[in-house]
């Protein structure tokens, strides 16, 4: 297969699975601004309602946070400390009527771990049960090592249409793979 018809092929399966937007690679909040406006940009020239538009960028910058936050794969400073560069795809796209938000990134398997459970409590919530519980969060001192997760994948499981889809897979070392999908 030629490098044309890799990259062809794999066009046509985004493009058959409904993606408009996608990006794989370091993201920092720099690059947030930026692809939000592209994503804006592109739904305003759709035509796309505006609350619609504002639910979907909403849950767009929550995941893009999500992943320079918490992404296992960082790049360092001189110094050894982290940067606020890190790694992961965020993909958006339309399936059966409806927008969704999805995003990828490895994660350390511990914190894995605690996201599957987390999100499994927020699945398993009706929409007033998920109101009722971002409240109680937002009244509760921040986790100490949380930098705004708690509240971020409610806010996510809060605005989407219908519940979160999410998944964990083994990545080679001490790493999995996660990956977050929300419908809007």
């Amino acid at each position: 297969m030629s490098l044309a018809e890799e990259y062809l092929d794999s066009y046509q399966r985004m493009v058959a699975q409904g993606v408009i937007f996608s990006f794989v690679g370091y993201v920092s909040d720099g690059i947030l601004f930026s692809l939000g406006e592209a994503l804006k940009q592109k739904m305003r020239l759709d035509a796309t309602d505006t609350n619609v538009t504002k639910r979907v960028f909403s849950i767009f910058v929550e995941q893009v946070q999500n992943i320079i936050r918490y992404s296992a794969e960082r790049l360092e400073d001189e110094r050894g400390s982290p940067s606020e560069l890190s790694s992961g795809m965020i993909i958006v796209g339309r399936e059966q009527g409806h927008f969704f938000v999805l995003c990828g990134n490895r994660v350390l398997r511990e914190e894995g771990a605690t996201l599957m459970r987390r999100l499994s409590e927020l699945a398993a919530m009706d929409r007033d049960s998920i109101k009722s519980y971002y409240r109680e969060k937002l009244r509760e001192p921040a986790e100490a090592a949380s930098r705004g997760a708690s509240i971020g994948l409610i806010e996510i499981a809060r605005r989407s249409s219908r519940p979160i889809e999410f998944g964990l897979t083994p990545f080679p070392g001490e790493h999995d793979f996660f990956c977050l999908k929300a419908f809007i």
